[in-house]
């Protein structure tokens, strides 16, 4: 009678780590239901930036009256009925582990040699939804805090 309450302790013991192992949640599913999340809200419509600091520095007035498009290609195009910039937007899996929020960078870059270079980094997430998309970066060469916020028009 020992051995048998013995044997079905370890068969209870091991059926139980088998329910716990296979309703462990998935690494990467979260992070993918985001990234999808991000992407079809960031294409719908045009954005503006109403936030920009640089170091510390507020550098919205060299962004101010552009509209932003995030197209489904990757180009991401800025206008503002006089200037028409064309640079690349992404969304990443994270290479680093300073994320506060997710494992996801957005990636933005303009091959040009004006303001609009500032913008090239792969911005951390602070905050997302459909309407506001707040990003961070911390520089690793001086240190510094860059903040960027794109609202919906």
């Amino acid at each position: 009678m020992m051995k048998t309450t013995k044997l079905n302790s370890i068969a209870l013991g091991i059926i139980t780590l088998l329910f716990l192992i296979s309703c462990s949640k998935d690494d990467d599913n979260s992070g993918n239901n985001t990234k999808t999340t991000v992407e079809s809200n960031v294409q719908n419509g045009t954005w503006r930036i109403t936030k920009f600091i640089d170091s510390g520095k507020d550098e919205l007035n060299h962004f101010t009256g552009y509209n932003f498009t995030f197209q489904s290609s990757g180009v991401l195009n800025a206008n503002n009925g006089t200037n028409n910039y064309d640079g690349t937007w992404s969304i990443t899996d994270s290479n680093s582990n300073d994320d506060s929020k997710d494992d996801l960078d957005f990636n933005i870059n303009f091959n040009l040699t004006n303001d609009f270079e500032d913008l090239n980094d792969d911005w951390d997430f602070i905050s997302q939804s459909a309407t506001k998309i707040e990003l961070i970066d911390i520089s690793g060469g001086n240190g510094g805090t860059d903040y960027l916020t794109f609202e919906k028009n």
